[in-house]
């Protein structure tokens, strides 16, 4: 081979080799990479976050996405206002206290946008059939669980009475016990009731079901009122027959949502696309996780205590949904 041959061959492997590199590249280069918060490994969070994460990596073209383990709620705000997430699964309340800038987030204000509701966590106030709880007016004077110290639980359990007019001082006995404490307590005859601000069904309460006969309080129309005219992150919520053993008809109660959000910044089209991802496959995030069965169209919406993103206001005004005065941007 001559020299002007050899250099010939070189000079097109090299070229060859270079264009490969470039056909290599180029998909990582058009690739944005996009991050979900979530929460800890255990909880409702994390799945859902990467169920999400997943359906945006495998429809939607030029976007990859994963989730990422958190603290949960208030960790998951700190990010969007940051920078370091894309979209966040928050709670209720929490989202609601970093958008208004009070509570956890004073004096730091979150534009934190939502994207969809996913999931209810339903107020459950669960008694022993045979006591003497039959209404909400009913725990005064009875050995009530409140929840763990400092927990959620027990700010809501805070505002379910409080809103109605009763006090920790109207109870008979006062229980600060976590979910698995007061589902003990109850079996052992210790306790007469408590509420539960989780996922329906809960384990624990299915765990006491097998050897204790429950009911589950009803609230009333105007018990409902009060609530969400106390703290408007609350929605009303109805627990379907059959729930669990024994509630033989729907329970009316309150429920906060948990829901996708994200920035207010974040692109108007990718708010767009992931809203119409979410509504589209409802049933794989029910896959990843019962609780998104919430996950109806009117509950999408309805279910957001923070205006919606403009992306995702788009797309449900597209599908016909009427969109309240406190959800538009």
């Amino acid at each position: 081979m001559s020299n002007t041959e050899e250099e010939k061959t070189v000079k097109h492997s090299l070229i060859g080799a270079f264009a490969a590199v470039v056909s290599l590249a180029a998909p990582a280069v058009a690739q944005q990479h996009l991050s979900i918060t979530t929460g800890g490994t255990g909880g409702v969070y994390f799945p859902m976050g990467g169920g999400i994460a997943e359906l945006i990596s495998q429809n939607l073209e030029g976007y990859s996405a994963v989730g990422e383990v958190s603290g949960g709620t208030v960790e998951n705000m700190a990010r969007i206002f940051n920078g370091d997430a894309d979209f966040a699964m928050g709670i209720a309340d929490t989202v609601s206290q970093a958008a208004s800038g009070t509570g956890a987030f004073e004096g730091r204000q979150v534009p934190v946008r939502t994207i969809a509701a996913i999931y209810a966590a339903p107020m459950q106030i669960v008694v022993l059939d045979e006591g003497p709880i039959q209404t909400l007016q009913d725990v005064k004077g009875t050995r009530f669980s409140i929840g763990a110290p400092g927990s959620g639980n027990e700010v809501n359990t805070t505002t379910v009475l409080g809103a109605n007019g009763i006090s920790f001082d109207d109870l008979g006995r006062t229980e600060r016990l976590s979910y698995t404490e007061t589902a003990d307590g109850m079996r052992d005859g210790v306790v007469d009731g408590g509420l539960w601000a989780s996922t329906a069904p809960t384990s624990s309460i299915m765990s006491l079901s097998a050897s204790r006969d429950l009911r589950l309080i009803g609230l009333s129309d105007e018990e409902v009122a009060a609530i969400i005219e106390q703290d408007e992150s609350f929605v009303p919520f109805t627990m379907p027959e059959g729930i669990y053993p024994g509630v033989e008809a729907p329970v009316q109660t309150v429920a906060l949502s948990n829901a996708l959000v994200a920035h207010e910044d974040l692109d108007e089209e990718l708010a767009y696309q992931v809203t119409k991802l979410l509504h589209e496959n409802a049933e794989y995030l029910v896959s990843i996780h019962p609780a998104a069965r919430d996950m109806t169209e009117e509950f999408m919406v309805n279910g957001a205590s923070v205006p919606l993103h403009p992306g995702a206001q788009r797309y449900y005004e597209e599908i016909g949904l009427e969109i309240p005065d406190r959800l538009r941007p």
